[in-house]
């Protein structure tokens, strides 16, 4: 049995959550479910946006299956998905986006892997004001060597143990010649130890043009964080969008695994959500576990209903039906 740390989150997520631990109750996987909160709902009900409580229970556990958390933008409390990358240290966030069955996009057969870097850059969330008025910021990126080997190595180490052909490193080096300098300086370096894998670098705004006249180009990609933000959604939207790409947090010592779209408040409680992003990000964690074919049979019973039950998928990604109907889809095949 594994011991699992859930984190419903905020507005559609427990919907999501609740259809995503049916699907991998229906597969048969022995798993204890340790329920706590975070996010908008915590801060509401606890007055703590991050109690003590879900601190500890990760801490013990190691491992978290999380919904999406409602942030406030411009005041508030501070992202609680960065704190948690921060806290234990999940410095690599892996975004796969890959061309599904029978979902709406002008792009095929895509399959990239991104990895961004999780815990520092602009994100590190070194902010100050200058000025006694708050009418002048600054923010200081952070980049050092050895975040910058782990996650470099890391992706090339995901790119030969998956039989990937090319690591593509990310940088804006001609402008930021010391922060992203140093990321592609350690990625020369690291690149030799693995010569039967393909290396290239890109300058962000060129890849961004990049992706969309091509993406089939690209294989695995890695890049410091704010880049790896942007990217990561453009990657996802050349196969259907955030509702259809999963994610995982990876540190030495603690993984988490997320939708990384929004809270979606406005259809919360109405049966629509779409759970397709938590599941990818579930099967992440299977993974992660090492239960290969659990994951792969639920992820053939995806492609399955995608492919040939459309009218039972969620309307956002072109059926008819409701997050129940979906979900009880998937497991039926499961089930069969």
């Amino acid at each position: 049995m594994y011991n699992i740390v859930l984190i419903p989150g905020d507005g559609i997520g427990t919907e999501i959550t609740e259809s995503v631990t049916a699907i991998l109750d229906a597969v048969g996987i022995d798993i204890n479910w340790i329920k706590c909160k975070a996010g908008e709902s915590a801060q509401n009900e606890l007055g703590n946006p991050l109690p003590e409580e879900t601190l500890e229970a990760i801490k013990e556990h190691r491992i978290v299956l999380k919904g999406p958390l409602t942030t406030p933008v411009g005041a508030g409390f501070r992202s609680i998905n960065v704190a948690l990358r921060q806290k234990f240290e999940l410095f690599s966030n892996i975004r796969p986006a890959k061309s599904l069955p029978n979902i709406d996009s002008p792009f095929r057969e895509v399959d990239i892997v991104l990895f961004r870097e999780n815990t520092q850059g602009l994100y590190f969330g070194k902010e100050h004001w200058v000025d006694e008025n708050e009418e002048h910021a600054e923010s200081i990126a952070v980049v050092t060597r050895d975040a910058s080997e782990r996650i470099i190595t890391a992706a090339f180490e995901y790119a030969k143990k998956h039989n990937r052909k090319k690591v593509s490193l990310i940088h804006k080096a001609n402008i930021l010649k010391l922060t992203t300098g140093l990321f592609l300086k350690i990625g020369k370096e690291i690149a030799p130890k693995y010569p039967e894998i393909e290396f290239e670098d890109l300058i962000v705004d060129n890849m961004a043009m990049q992706m969309v006249l091509n993406p089939q180009q690209f294989d695995v990609i890695v890049t410091t964080n704010l880049f790896g933000d942007i990217l990561s959604d453009l990657a996802s939207g050349l196969v259907g969008g955030l509702g259809v790409t999963g994610a995982a947090n990876i540190g030495d010592n603690a993984a988490m695994f997320e939708a990384v779209h929004g809270s979606a408040p406005d259809i919360a409680g109405q049966n629509k959500a779409n759970p397709t992003a938590l599941l990818f990000s579930a099967l992440m964690m299977l993974e992660y576990l090492e239960e290969f074919r659990m994951a792969e049979r639920i992820r053939s019973a995806v492609y399955t209903v995608l492919q040939d039950h459309k009218e039972e998928c969620t309307q956002d990604i072109g059926g008819k039906g409701t997050t129940k109907s979906y979900t009880d889809a998937i497991c039926k095949f499961l089930r069969d």
